[in-house]
Parts: structure tokens; C-alpha cells; sequence
């Protein structure tokens, strides 16, 4: 990968949106919990939550992973609260899309179009998709 493609898929909204990661306080009586890792780069998404009629109530979670996994699990987290599985199914579908030349998804999720720019490296998919595979996860265990 060249400098510029790197500067290209690094942008400063990337960084921005990969340092300032919403509901990463533990939630102690979690209702579900569940981890998913993309095993080609090692990027790991722990989610836990709480859910009321089925919607998502309290939200929490642990991200290690490359600022991309970051990003997506910053834009991801910043509006899952309210949504209910398949809110979250449908964000998941549109965004495996989107990395593969689709469209955008729909709002709330519509700034993932920062993340356009991994088109070009599927290798950065599997990150990209983590908080929402987490989340089905730990949805399915409620």
C-alpha cells in the first residue's frame, strides 16, 4: 500500500471518529454479551447490552482494532440505541454493500460514507463489520 493510498484511507475523520468511541463504560448487568474477531487482522468487538421490547436500551462496548474497526464501531455505536435485530440486520446487509461498491446505508448510519475509502481493501471488511456482527450476536442470546 503506497503513502497516498494510506493517507486516502487513514483521512482525519477516520482518526477523529476512531478517538472519540461512544459507550465504552462497562454496563454491569448486561443482558447479552458477545465477542466477534475478524481473524485475518485479529480486530476484536465486545458488545454488551440491555434490551426492552426488544430494542436496544443500554449499549456497551470494547473495541480492539485498527482505527477502520474503530471508526465503523464509533458510527455503529453512536446510533444503535433504540434500534431493535433487525434495525441492525438491515445496517449490517446495507454496510457489506456499501463496502462492495453499493450504497450508503440509510440513517441513522449514513456517516459510515467515511468509510467508502476501504472499498479497495476487503482485507479491512471483516473490522469494518464487527459491532454489528457483535451486536446480532448478543441480540440472538436475549
Amino acid at each position: 500500500m503506497s503513502d497516498a493510498d494510506l493517507m486516502k484511507l487513514y483521512s482525519q475523520r477516520i482518526l477523529a471518529l476512531a478517538a472519540d468511541m461512544p459507550h465504552t463504560d462497562p454496563l454491569p448487568d448486561a443482558e447479552a454479551t458477545a465477542t466477534k474477531r475478524a481473524p485475518l487482522c485479529g480486530s476484536t468487538v465486545t458488545v454488551a447490552l440491555r434490551t426492552e421490547a426488544g430494542r436496544i436500551t443500554h449499549y456497551s462496548q470494547q473495541v480492539h482494532a485498527c482505527a477502520l474497526g474503530q471508526a465503523s464501531a464509533a458510527i455503529f455505536g453512536a446510533a444503535v440505541i433504540g434500534c431493535d435485530a433487525h434495525q441492525v440486520q438491515q445496517l449490517r446487509a446495507e454496510l457489506a454493500a456499501m463496502l462492495k461498491g453499493g450504497s450508503v446505508p440509510q440513517p441513522p448510519f449514513a456517516d459510515y460514507e467515511v468509510l467508502t475509502a476501504a472499498r479497495d481493501y476487503p482485507n479491512r471488511h471483516a473490522s469494518i463489520l464487527l459491532a454489528p456482527d457483535a451486536t446480532l450476536a448478543a441480540l440472538a442470546l436475549t
